[in-house]
C-alpha cells in the first residue's frame, strides 16, 4: 500500500502504471490509495492563501494571554477529521520546542494518541517522559494511556515513567494512601517538575473516553453533564474554568490543574464542535499557555464573550 501511494503522490505515476509495476490490478491500486487516506498514512493539505490564520492566532493569543496559538485548517468540522489534522500539527510543534534536558509530561485520550503517532525521532540528551495522571480503565474502553507515553518515550529515545493506576478512586483516603508510596510519589513529583506538558480536553458526553471508562456513579454523571464544560487530566471544570466538584477532584490522581498553570509550556491540543466549551473553560481558567486547534474552533473562541 505504501509503495503504491508513494508512486502515486510523490512520483506522479498513473494507477495503471503502478498496477503494472506491483503486479496487481488497477482497482487494487485504487483501494490502496483510498485505504491510505482513511487510515491516516496520507494527509492531503490544501493551502488557501485567503485564509489568514496568523492574524486569527495573534488575536486569540491577546484575548486569552497565551504564549502561542497554532491553527490548523481542517476540511470538515467532524471530530475524527479534526483529530487527524491536529495530530501532525501538534507533533510538529512539539518537535520544534523540545530541547536537551526537558521533562515532557503527557495525559491520554484519542487526540493525544494521534499526536503520539506522528512524533518524529529526536536524539536529544537527558530527556524524560512521564505520564501526568492515572489512566487505567474500569471497562473495556481503551484510554491509550500506555500507548501514548510509550510512543513519546520511543520518539525521544528514553524509558518513560508510567502511572499504572486508575484516574479516579472511589475514596479520597485510598488515593492519599497510594500517593504516599515511594515509587508513585516520585512519578507524580516528576510530572509536577516537567517543564513541558501536553494535554487535551475531554467533553462531558456519554461517548467520551473518561466517562466510558466507568469511573462515575449516576449522581456524579448527572453533575458532570449539568455543570461540566470539559476536563483536563480527568479534572472537570465549568465554562469559567472553575473545578466542578472538589470532592471528585480530591479522588483524582495526577497533576493538579493549578500546577499545570506553572509550566514553561502547557500545550492544549483540542478541537471540534463538542470540545469548544471545554477549550473555552480551560482558557478562562488559564490552565494552558499554548493552544493547537482548528480554524472553526479558533473563530468560535475569538467571537465568544
Amino acid at each position: 500500500m505504501l509503495d503504491a501511494v508513494r508512486m502515486y503522490y510523490q512520483l506522479d505515476y498513473s494507477q495503471q502504471e503502478i498496477a503494472k509495476r506491483l503486479g496487481v490490478s488497477r482497482p487494487t491500486v485504487s483501494r490502496f490509495i483510498q485505504q491510505a487516506k482513511e487510515e491516516g498514512y496520507v494527509i492531503i493539505s490544501i493551502i488557501d492563501p485567503l485564509e489568514n490564520n496568523d492574524l486569527l492566532a495573534s488575536q486569540i493569543e491577546r484575548k486569552f494571554g497565551l504564549k502561542k496559538v497554532v491553527i490548523v485548517n481542517v476540511p470538515h468540522y467532524e471530530d475524527g477529521v479534526v483529530k487527524k489534522y491536529l495530530g501532525p500539527a501538534a507533533a510538529k510543534y512539539i518537535d520544534s520546542v523540545v530541547k536537551d534536558g526537558d521533562i515532557i509530561a503527557t495525559t491520554w485520550g484519542t487526540t493525544l494518541y494521534e499526536v503520539a503517532l506522528n512524533l518524529q525521532d529526536r536524539h536529544l540528551k537527558d530527556i524524560k517522559v512521564v505520564q501526568l495522571n492515572g489512566g487505567v480503565s474500569h471497562s473495556e474502553t481503551n484510554t491509550y494511556a500506555y500507548e501514548i507515553v510509550n510512543l513519546f518515550g520511543k520518539a525521544f529515545h528514553t524509558v518513560p515513567y508510567f502511572i499504572p493506576l486508575p484516574a479516579i478512586f472511589d475514596h479520597p483516603v485510598v488515593k492519599k494512601t497510594i500517593e504516599t508510596d515511594r515509587h508513585i510519589k516520585n512519578i507524580l513529583e516528576l510530572g509536577k517538575a516537567a517543564n513541558i506538558a501536553i494535554v487535551t480536553v475531554g467533553a462531558p458526553t456519554e461517548d467520551s473516553v473518561l466517562i466510558k471508562a466507568n469511573y462515575f456513579n449516576e449522581d456524579e454523571l448527572k453533575m458532570i453533564f449539568e455543570k461540566g464544560a470539559g476536563d483536563i487530566c480527568s479534572r472537570y471544570f465549568n465554562i469559567d474554568g472553575v473545578i466542578c466538584s472538589q470532592e471528585l477532584n480530591q479522588r483524582t490522581i495526577g497533576i493538579d490543574l493549578d500546577d499545570l498553570k506553572k509550566k514553561e509550556k502547557s500545550i492544549l491540543v483540542a478541537g471540534g464542535i463538542r470540545k469548544v466549551d471545554g477549550i473555552y473553560g480551560a482558557l478562562r481558567g488559564r490552565y494552558t499557555n499554548v493552544l493547537i486547534t482548528d480554524q472553526f474552533t479558533a473563530k468560535y473562541l475569538l467571537e465568544r464573550n
